[in-house]
């Protein structure tokens, strides 16, 4: 696998080594020790899937210490654009975004480590879309930050007029309002 940096330290974009002949094509989507290796050691406990339509908007969301998340996620059919807002007070990069364009095509995956929001758009007709996670889901411990936020400089992919959100994305606040339970000094993992 190749590991592809970003703007953020920390967040990398993956790039698997695919093998292709007359059948199609085959490649190893994740290695333990390969990603622990390359990335960081991490503990994945929790495997997600979502089918999603053109123009839905999911996120921009995180859970709480002690239920804070690292993702691995990919696009396995459709296309999507992915978005990790690091949130974490007194970080370099605090309220930065970066993205990736996670595709069945390029079968690039995204990592998101734990201190961040985490959000994407779906730019094809339907998108299905798997995450690895490293802390098992807490309803309690969820939190979100409103993907309208132009404090936020995300470039997303279509007029966010015509996004499709859930009820609960739509009543997520401003990154400025947030009191971000993550420190940049502290240790997450």
């Amino acid at each position: 696998m190749n590991v592809l940096p970003t703007d953020i330290e920390g967040v990398v974009i993956i790039e698997p080594r695919i093998f292709t002949d007359s059948r199609g094509y085959f490649y190893e989507s994740y290695s333990k020790r390969e990603f622990d290796e390359k990335v960081r050691p991490v503990d994945f406990v929790q495997d997600n899937q979502s089918m999603s339509t053109k123009g839905v908007v999911r996120g921009l969301h995180f859970q709480a210490p002690p239920f804070t998340q690292s993702k691995l996620v990919r696009c396995v059919k459709g296309c999507v654009m992915d978005v990790a807002i690091d949130i974490r007070k007194g970080s370099p990069t605090y309220g930065k975004a970066v993205s990736a364009i996670l595709s069945e095509e390029n079968q690039r995956q995204f990592f998101v480590p734990r201190g961040f929001a985490h959000g994407f758009a779906v730019i094809s007709d339907v998108a299905v879309f798997q995450y690895k996670c490293d802390n098992y889901y807490n309803p309690q411990s969820e939190g979100g930050i409103s993907i309208n936020d132009t404090d936020i400089e995300i470039e997303w992919p279509f007029d966010l007029s015509e996004a499709v959100l859930s009820d609960k994305d739509l009543r997520h606040g401003l990154l400025k309002d947030l009191d971000s339970p993550f420190d940049f000094n502290a240790d997450l993992y």
